[in-house]
């Protein structure tokens, strides 16, 4: 089974769904650090799922280029954006380039679904012009709270991403870390009850199920947009460590 016999979209984020002000800020935060990176050049968002950080990319961008495994989600992207920006249907591991075209490839939460991650990172040397950039965001399987995908085939520290990148011919970085607040008693007991929760194995495996959780323990939690917005970044970067 490939990455593309699966719908990603019972595990994806979309548009309209309920999420936690953590949940977004997150997605909000990694969109600003690629925007910031993108400027003025040409980027592939190799696993862009609905769009909702294609629009926001191509203000900074010269080009913009979404790509997504799930028919479903392409289709929603190509509704939103029409002909404004170029989405594909693609699997990851086999882009469909043979050239360098991109100076930066992005894939934001997705790395870990690869069956072939070392496909995927040759693709990229493929695709990349010289001196281009690979941006990558994954969970941190070493925090007590994390709770893995159920499509998911295998996450990477910190330190193992970096020897990964590194063997495959990258110089690797990591820039930013996302702060996991606990200021409060409320969000004490919130993380006790998750890392209960994730070793029972009660945690939903769909996103629909985890925002019928999410209704009962964040009653006013605010729902995802179609595209990110300047406004939510601003929002996000207040709750970020970057």
């Amino acid at each position: 089974m490939t990455s593309t016999d699966l719908d990603f979209s019972t595990v994806t984020e979309l548009s309209g769904a309920r999420a936690s002000s953590e949940q977004l800020s997150m997605i909000h935060t990694r969109y600003k650090l690629a925007y910031d990176h993108c400027s003025g050049k040409d980027v592939l968002d190799a696993a862009c799922g609905p769009g909702r950080g294609l629009g926001f990319l191509a203000q900074s961008a010269r080009s913009v280029v979404g790509g997504d495994c799930t028919p479903d989600l392409v289709a929603q992207a190509k509704a939103h954006y029409g002909d404004r920006i170029e989405v594909v249907q693609m699997d990851a591991q086999a882009m469909p380039w043979q050239n360098p075209r991109f100076d930066v490839v992005i894939l934001f939460e997705a790395l870990y679904y690869l069956p072939n991650v070392a496909s995927f990172l040759e693709g990229c040397r493929r695709v990349l012009r010289p001196g281009g950039t690979l941006l990558l965001s994954s969970p941190n399987p070493e925090w007590p709270e994390f709770n893995p995908s159920p499509y998911s085939r295998r996450y990477y520290s910190a330190s193992e991403l970096r020897k990964l990148l590194e063997e495959a011919g990258f110089s690797a970085e990591i820039k930013a870390a996302f702060h996991v607040r606990k200021d409060n008693l409320v969000q004490k007991a919130i993380a006790r009850v998750r890392k209960v929760a994730v070793s029972l194995n009660l945690i939903p495996k769909t996103m629909n199920g985890k925002a019928a959780l999410k209704r009962m323990l964040f009653n006013q939690s605010p729902r995802s947009t179609r595209q990110i917005s300047f406004r939510c970044v601003n929002q996000a970067l207040k709750r970020a460590r970057i």
